[in-house]
């Protein structure tokens, strides 16, 4: 079992920042990659990055140049720096860790850019 904590959501104007942090415990060995998701309402889940245990990347073109994944092994923790933010970034952000076949989830966190 893996389990994720997001925090760092908030609220901010266009043209800010913000950094998202999801905390993983458990089973934290197994996980091969981890990645933050975006569902904004009416709309289906995306992926907004992904990180792969060996350090890989990928981004969701919307993304690219403005936000930033990365990971710190000795915290444990999945970090995701947004800048130069847009009202259409405005969703819930969600952590998620894969383990082989078994995918985790965190809670989410609320992201709001104000026009």
């Amino acid at each position: 079992q893996v389990r994720l904590v997001e925090s760092g959501g908030g609220l901010v104007q266009a043209g800010g920042s913000l950094r998202l942090s999801c905390a993983a415990s458990g089973n934290i060995f197994s996980i091969n990659v981890m990645g933050w998701y975006r569902q904004a309402p009416g709309k289906q889940r995306e992926l907004v990055a992904s990180i792969t245990s060996g350090g890989i990347t990928d981004d969701a073109d919307s993304v690219k140049g403005r936000f930033t994944i990365s990971r710190d092994n000795n915290k444990n923790t999945l970090y995701l720096q947004m800048n130069s933010l847009k009202p259409e970034d405005t969703a819930v952000y969600y952590c998620r860790a894969r383990s082989g076949v078994n995918i985790y989830w965190g809670q989410g966190t609320q992201v709001t850019v104000s026009s």
